[in-house]
């Protein structure tokens, strides 16, 4: 079985590491890389090469001569090519990587009409076999630790208590809304640069991590079964909870210095939670981060990039795990490689359509689209 790992065209990260690779050929896997794929992760085409795997500088044959293709990114128009990668993946081939199927419904097609099997990562169940294949939590981990480090950056003041000769300087607050992967890393970011963190979440299981991290929990008094999902995941909220909800965050946003938002709904926009009046209502020289932002955003006034409002700056911050290309890769590569081995390696073999784990990714396959979330939105 041959595996193809594409250069990535929008993102700085790349699906094997020499470590994933050396694993992938004692397996039994040949490795073909593209030229190039790892230079912003800081791997060098000899390492590559090193581990195992062959160069190859034609995108084209790459993606055409692969069994399986490990990527990032969805599909989309190559940069050198011109060509879509879809259309470039031959037919029968695997395809795993991220693919945000249900904001991509066009590219999903596109893969199905080419008889491609393709997995999405991001839908990767939450149980416990797949805890090694968990891309969401390896990448919302990095998010949450960036995101501290970029609201610190763009606060005009200090974030821990500095006592000097011109006086005692207090610590900043740090407010952050969900208590997720990315939620509990930038507690631990924002604790450990000193500030006063608090921490907003509707599910109250939540309470004993947030705690222990040295964070003040803020409850809503909601049931568990009504905060919670059978995995883990915040529920959407009725109206009346949900103006609760953002009554008790303007509250508590009016005395922070910054905001991280990490609130998500799986395959909903993200909930709402700081309305523009609560903005209005927050110190000026505050920030905002907003980690939902591709998802509509937490906070009304986000937009992708960096604004002002009210006095308040405003991040919108997209794909943070991005920017840090070497731990991120070597995190994602990791999971993929979990994953790939899970799926088997025998070219022969049919995919297990019966695994819990193969039926919550695989989307699109024989000509299909296979996943019934998304197939429920091509319909509708």
């Amino acid at each position: 079985m041959r595996i193809a790992v594409p250069k990535e065209s929008r993102d700085t990260r790349v699906a094997a590491t020499p470590e994933t690779v050396t694993k992938m050929v004692k397996a039994g896997l040949a490795v073909s890389v593209e030229a190039g794929a790892g230079l912003s992760s800081q791997i060098e085409d000899a390492d590559f090469i090193k581990a195992g795997a062959v160069i190859v500088p034609d995108a084209v044959a790459l993606f055409a001569e692969a069994d399986v293709l490990l990527k990032v990114q969805p599909p989309a128009r190559h940069a050198l090519t011109g060509l879509h990668e879809s259309e470039m993946t031959r037919p029968g081939a695997i395809w795993i990587s991220l693919l945000w199927p249900l904001s991509n419904i066009e590219d999903m097609k596109q893969l199905a009409a080419r008889r491609i099997s393709a997995f999405a990562l991001d839908l990767m169940p939450r149980i416990t076999r797949a805890q090694r294949m968990d891309v969401l939590s390896a990448m919302s981990s990095l998010a949450g630790y960036k995101a501290v480090l970029v609201a610190a950056s763009a606060f005009g003041r200090f974030v821990p208590m500095m006592t000097t000769a011109a006086g005692t300087l207090p610590p900043a607050r740090v407010l952050i809304l969900g208590a997720g992967v990315a939620g509990l890393q930038a507690i631990a970011t924002a604790k450990r640069l000193g500030a006063i963190v608090e921490v907003f979440d509707t599910r109250p299981a939540v309470k004993e991590q947030v705690e222990s991290l040295g964070a003040e929990f803020i409850a809503l008094n909601l049931e568990q079964a009504a905060a919670e999902d059978r995995g883990g995941y915040a529920k959407s909220l009725s109206e009346h909870h949900l103006t609760q909800e953002r009554a008790l965050i303007a509250e508590r946003a009016r005395n922070a210095d910054i905001v991280i938002t990490t609130a998500l709904v799986p395959g909903k926009a993200a909930p709402v939670l700081i309305t523009k009046d609560a903005v209005a209502g927050m110190k000026k020289g505050s920030v905002i981060v907003d980690l939902a932002v591709e998802q509509g955003g937490n906070c009304e006034l986000t937009q992708v990039g960096q604004t002002t409002a009210c006095g308040i700056t405003l991040i919108g911050a997209v794909n943070l795990p991005a920017t840090l290309p070497v731990h991120a890769s070597q995190m994602y590569a990791r999971n993929v490689l979990a994953f790939l081995l899970h799926l088997g390696v025998d070219k022969s073999a049919p995919l297990n359509l019966s695994d819990e784990i193969v039926q919550g990714t695989l989307v699109t396959h024989q000509g299909e689209i296979v996943h019934a979330g998304v197939k429920a939105a091509v319909v509708s």
